[in-house]
C-alpha cells in the first residue's frame, strides 16, 4: 500500500471545483515541474481540477475515460465500473447485496461503454490520448464516493506502466482511500470524514459540468502546447 496523506478528517466545504484544486496545489507542490509529469482528470468534474493542476505543477494535461456502473433505480450509487479498454471492476459487496444479475452487469456495461465511445469521439478530436509509460501521473477527480470509477482508472493508467501513480483528491471516505491506496504510490485528499453522503454535499457550488466545458479545457490546453 502507498502512502496516504490525509490532510483532515473533519467536515470540509469547498466554494467550487476551482477552489478545491487551488486547494490541492498545495499538497502536491513537490511536484511541480517534475520530468514527464502528467494529470489526468476524470471527466467531467475531474477535468476542471486536472486543468488547474496542470497549469500550477506546469505538466501535462490529459482525460481518462472511465464510466461507473449504476444501480438499478438509483444511477447514483455505483457498484463498480469500466474503464476505456473495457476492463469491469465490480463491488462485489454491493453486487451481491442488490442481487445483481449477470444480464444486468453486462448491459449496464454495455450502455457504459457506449457513453465512453461517444465521449473518446468527441474529446479525443481535440487532444490525442497521450502515452503513460515511463510518466510520473496524478489523476484526480472533484471527489469519490465508492471509489469505483477511480479504481477503474488507476487499474487503466497502472497497465500503461508509469513511473509513479498518485492519486489527489478533495474529499472521499477512509475507507475508500485505504482501497485505493493499495493499487497507487501515493493518495492525497484534502477531506476524509466519516459522515460521507455525497460528494456534492463538500460542494456550495456543485452544478454539472458540460462536454463543451471538458472541449473548451482541451482545446485551450492543446493550443498552448502547439505554439507554446
Amino acid at each position: 500500500m502507498g502512502k496516504i496523506n490525509i490532510i483532515t478528517n473533519q467536515q470540509e466545504v469547498f466554494a467550487d471545483r476551482k477552489q478545491a484544486a487551488e486547494m490541492l496545489n498545495v499538497q502536491v507542490e513537490k511536484y511541480k515541474d517534475s520530468e514527464n509529469l502528467i494529470v489526468l482528470g476524470i471527466p467531467r468534474g475531474g477535468v476542471i481540477l486536472a486543468d488547474k493542476l496542470a497549469r500550477y505543477l506546469n505538466g501535462g494535461l490529459d482525460i481518462m475515460l472511465t464510466r461507473k456502473i449504476r444501480a438499478p433505480h438509483n444511477p447514483e450509487l455505483a457498484v463498480g465500473a469500466v474503464s476505456e479498454e473495457g476492463k469491469l471492476y465490480l463491488n462485489q459487496s454491493i453486487v451481491t447485496t442488490l442481487g445483481l444479475s449477470e444480464e444486468y452487469i453486462n448491459t449496464e456495461k454495455n450502455r457504459q461503454l457506449n457513453e465512453i465511445k461517444r465521449r473518446k469521439e468527441l474529446y479525443r478530436e481535440v487532444l490525442e490520448k497521450a502515452s503513460l509509460s515511463g510518466k510520473v501521473v496524478i489523476l484526480t477527480d472533484d471527489g469519490v464516493a465508492t471509489g469505483a470509477t477511480m479504481q477503474a482508472a488507476i487499474w487503466a493508467a497502472a497497465a500503461e506502466f508509469p513511473e509513479k501513480l498518485i492519486i489527489a483528491l478533495p474529499v472521499a471516505p477512509p475507507d475508500t482511500l485505504e482501497k485505493l491506496a493499495k493499487d497507487v504510490d501515493e493518495t492525497i485528499c484534502l477531506c476524509a470524514p466519516s459522515n460521507f453522503l455525497s460528494i456534492s454535499q463538500f460542494y456550495t457550488y456543485f452544478e454539472q459540468v458540460a462536454d463543451e466545458q471538458v472541449v473548451e479545457v482541451l482545446k485551450n490546453y492543446s493550443k498552448a502546447n502547439t505554439h507554446g
